[in-house]
């Protein structure tokens, strides 16, 4: 199994949906073996060292973490996902692993 996130991100024209949406959705994750984590996403900062920076992005939501056993049956899991459902966009991103 290889793990993913999904980066989700909302924007003034998606609807993120209710607590009763989202607690539905990451416990059919959940009981599928298929959840590895996740959480909403505060406001925060970017920086570098040579002070060059581009800004956050506003948008970004929140992630989940969830193993799947390729790129399509990750994306298979978004089915539910209230931002995706809500006209979201969601990035799929592979963790590969090191050693």
């Amino acid at each position: 199994m290889n793990d993913y996130l999904f980066l989700m991100y909302d924007s003034k024209h998606s609807d993120a949906g209710t607590d009763s949406d989202w607690e539905r959705y990451i416990e059919r994750l959940v009981d599928s073996g298929n959840f590895s984590g996740g959480s909403a996403i505060g406001d925060g900062l970017s920086v570098s060292k040579s002070g060059d920076v581009s800004g956050i992005a506003a948008e970004l939501s929140g992630y989940i973490r969830v193993t799947a056993s390729t790129l399509e049956e990750a994306r298979d899991l978004l089915a539910g996902n209230p931002t995706y459902e809500g006209d979201g966009r969601v990035e799929i991103r592979e963790l590969p692993r090191s050693g």
